[in-house]
């Protein structure tokens, strides 16, 4: 029987090497796709796997990456949207001097990567589960986004990334109710502040001192467990600092419908929208 397959990015360090190694030493062939083209390509020599360059908030640099994965392998059975970026400045600091107007266009490139990038990668994933048969588990193929507990609790100065987290975990709470149908699952993992690049070493320090870092391991456990024969999906898997202290995987829910209309509502919705995921 051949060996499953996965398709990475982000994988040339912290959350995403951590799961590349993780998946390797199960035995599943993995190809790492990252900006960092040394960092993906130390990893993949040492977990004996194959990389390439990708920008993931372009989209034709993602076909690119995830067409050489399936030459490659033939076939992907786990695909992990992983690349992201913390939080930039968005708006000009001297806006009124800007431009003929005084008018500047706002950066919303960590929407770009951490959101449109992921919906990039899945739609790739999507449509090649698509053309291909299940697996001995019964999947054509399975997703695990990254999102981040930005997408429920509030932070005032992290508005982009945290628009952008709410639509990944939106994104995986709807979406992710209907893949089954088509034997594809899509989860998301939230984890809270663990150290990676997206941060400084000194905000890590910080946390550390007050031991408050989310260990990376619980986040790759998480991973873990959605591998193989689980069938969740649509599934938010929250990750915190008391993951070492027995926490545990922390799985969240949508909020409940205000009332039973609502709810009447959106299960009139629910067929409505159907007939534009259907594939053609």
């Amino acid at each position: 029987m051949a060996t499953e397959a996965a398709f990475i990015t982000g994988g040339a360090s912290g959350l995403g090497e951590a799961t590349a190694r993780m998946l390797a030493k199960k035995g599943i062939r993995v190809f790492i796709a990252d900006r960092d083209v040394a960092g993906a390509e130390r990893v993949a020599k040492e977990i004996g796997g194959h990389s390439a360059e990708v920008d993931v908030a372009d989209f034709n640099s993602q076909v690119k990456a995830f067409t050489q994965a399936v030459t490659q392998f033939g076939r992907i059975d786990y695909v992990y949207a992983i690349a992201g970026v913390g939080e930039r400045r968005w708006l000009p600091q001297k806006s009124a001097t800007a431009g003929e107007h005084g008018f500047e266009k706002p950066d919303l490139s960590v929407i770009d990567i951490d959101l449109n990038g992921v919906l990039y990668t899945a739609s790739l994933a999507i449509q090649q589960f698509r053309r291909q048969e299940p697996n001995q588990y019964g999947f054509r193929g399975k997703i695990v986004c990254v999102a981040s507990v930005c997408s429920w609790y509030c932070c005032p100065t992290l508005p982009i990334y945290t628009a952008a987290k709410h639509g990944v975990t939106g994104f995986v709470r709807s979406y992710g109710k209907y893949l089954p149908a088509e034997k594809i699952t899509l989860n998301a993992v939230n984890p809270n502040v663990v150290r990676t690049n997206i941060s400084t070493e000194a905000f890590y320090a910080v946390l550390t001192e007050k031991d408050l870092l989310t260990p990376i391991e619980g986040v790759v456990d998480a991973f873990e467990s959605l591998l193989g024969e689980n069938a969740e999906s649509g599934q938010t898997l929250e990750i915190g600092p008391n993951y070492a202290k027995g926490q545990g995987i922390v799985k969240r829910q949508a909020p409940e419908f205000i009332d039973a209309e609502s709810e009447q509502v959106f299960e009139l919705l629910e067929p409505r929208g159907r007939a534009m995921q259907l594939p053609e």
